[in-house]
């Protein structure tokens, strides 16, 4: 019944942003937009991998509809997850319509009412945005102002309530943000190419403290009524140089993150690059501590933070090369990151016929005394003839499993990776990948394979295998078919899924094993 009801509403609203789509907008003066995402999993019980079945079918589907015009925006958002995909939280089961927003446009800026995301520079003090592969939608409920008096100047300012999933939390958060741009107004900075950007940002968050839902009643604090964070930065900028300088820093928040503890929380950043053609450098450095912070102190999960510490680690798309991802510590962590890449040029003795590309990035978060997490890798691309590409990738890593997971110890470990791509035709073309993860920690060593056939521009076929050669010794097999028309996406696979953690930007989530029928259906205009 309930696939049934599901396939017909998707039906439906695939139905109406087709016709919405159609509406000429030289003649009503609006554009409609839209998307529809649906994930399927028809799951099956595999006790060897430690799969389980909860429900026939679990789903998590958005339908997304909005109006734009010259003066107006409006949209809403209804999501279905009443029987969602392993590995959500309890209470991010539900159905309904929590994403809803109008928007007034002047050309000095703007007025939203309803819902709405916003970042305050790096997002040390405030960030909320939507994840869905990590369940995080931690929009604001209330009214955001964006203001722009003078060229050069941006300020904004906002209040409201945060979303919990199905529930708003009860404290009320208010914040404003302002930059300013001195190269618009100093006209020998413009001759010379130099820009410079100053900015600041003040948040505060009200919450009472007798609405504080403790684990153990019996144990009462002092809260405060009122916690405040600024942030302070600095952007200077010529041609392709650029450094960023940053620091927040948050009043007393006890929280069950620090242990109900009254410390101050602070954050300090410094981001330099240089770009040119064929040539890149990137040095990060930030140091935390005790910067949790949440829109409930009382509240566990992801999506009651107010704000956000960007990793300063590479995001891996490689399956064994993320395998052991990095979670941020906003509690406190050093974090260091170094990445250099350089593009030999054609027809030099390493650059070949066709060019060579490499980079190298390094990245090393600990505290004081011990390391959380290590990676040294260095890729490279080549095109060793017209049809033929190459990628060749090596990684050694170092992963606290202890501090990240809470047990296992320091895991190291040396990956190897190579993903082959040849255009048999204009339109077909093969890819495969071999990785190989080399450990003694753990659960030892991991294979990875994978082929790849595409048929431009409607199909694609991909088979892949994992699996453990030390003590797991299960396959994590996938068979997978995607249709592609227009901007329609339909994908169908049948497989295995092994149990960790699914990261993106230091914020992880954990998957249970699964096994099944997954289906997969994406519609944007």
């Amino acid at each position: 019944m309930m696939m049934k009801q599901l396939t017909t509403l998707l039906l439906a609203a695939a139905c109406c942003l087709t016709a919405s789509a159609q509406v000429p907008i030289g003649d009503s003066g609006f554009n409609f937009t839209g998307s529809v995402q649906s994930d399927f999993l028809i799951p099956q019980k595999d006790e060897a991998i430690g799969a389980d079945k909860e429900h026939p079918v679990e789903t998590n589907t958005y339908v997304d509809l909005g109006v734009t015009s010259l003066h107006f925006d409006a949209g809403f958002r209804f999501e279905f997850t009443k029987y969602p995909l392993p590995g959500f939280e309890p209470d991010f089961k539900g159905w309904g319509v929590r994403h809803f927003y109008v928007k007034g446009k002047i050309e000095q800026g703007d007025l939203t009412l309803g819902t709405f995301y916003d970042q305050f520079g790096s997002g040390f003090i405030f960030r909320t945005y939507e994840e869905r592969s990590l369940g995080i939608d931690n929009s604001i409920l209330g009214a955001r102002v964006a203001y722009r008096p003078y060229k050069g100047i941006a300020l904004k300012a906002l209040t409201g309530k945060q979303r919990h999933y199905w529930r708003y939390n009860k404290s009320w958060i208010t914040g404003a943000d302002a930059e300013f741009n001195l190269d618009q107004w100093i006209p020998a900075m413009q001759e010379h190419d130099v820009r410079l950007m100053l900015g600041g940002s003040y948040v505060n968050k009200y919450e009472n403290p007798d609405e504080v839902v403790m684990a153990d009643p019996t144990h009462r604090y002092n809260f405060p009524k009122y916690v405040n964070a600024f942030d302070v930065r600095a952007q200077l900028q010529k041609g392709g140089f650029s450094v960023l300088a940053e620091y927040a820093h948050k009043s007393q928040d006890p929280s069950f993150d620090n242990n109900y503890t009254y410390e101050r929380g602070h954050v300090t950043m410094l981001s330099t690059s240089y770009s040119q053609k064929g040539f890149s450098i990137l040095l990060q450095a930030k140091h935390s501590k005790n910067m949790t912070f949440r829109s409930e102190r009382s509240v566990t999960g992801t999506s009651s933070m107010i704000n956000h510490l960007p990793a300063f680690t590479m995001d891996h798309t490689y399956a064994l090369a993320a395998l052991y991802p990095y979670a941020t510590r906003p509690n406190g962590e050093w974090a260091f990151q170094a990445q250099v890449g350089y593009n030999f040029k054609r027809g030099t003795a390493l650059g070949g016929r066709y060019g060579t590309n490499i980079e190298a990035n390094f990245s090393h978060v600990r505290d004081a005394g011990v390391t959380f997490y290590q990676d040294i890798n260095a890729h490279l691309s080549k095109r060793i003839s017209k049809p033929l590409h190459l990628n060749l990738m090596y990684i050694n890593q170092r992963y606290n499993k202890t501090i990240v997971e809470g047990h296992g110890g320091m895991v190291r470990s040396n990956i190897f990776i190579a993903d082959l791509k040849y255009s048999v035709r204009p339109k077909i073309t093969l890819r495969g990948e071999l990785q190989y993860l080399s450990t003694r920690d753990d659960e030892g060593d991991w294979w990875q394979f994978l082929a790849e056939l595409s048929l431009v521009p409607h199909w694609m076929l991909t088979v892949t295998d994992m699996f453990n050669t030390g003590t797991d010794g299960h396959h994590y097999y996938q068979g997978l078919v995607t249709f592609t028309t227009g901007a329609h996406r339909l994908q169908a696979g049948y497989g295995r899924t092994r149990a960790g953690y699914n990261c993106s930007g230091g914020v992880c989530r954990y998957v249970p094993a699964s096994k099944g029928v997954t289906l997969s259906y994406n519609y944007n205009f």
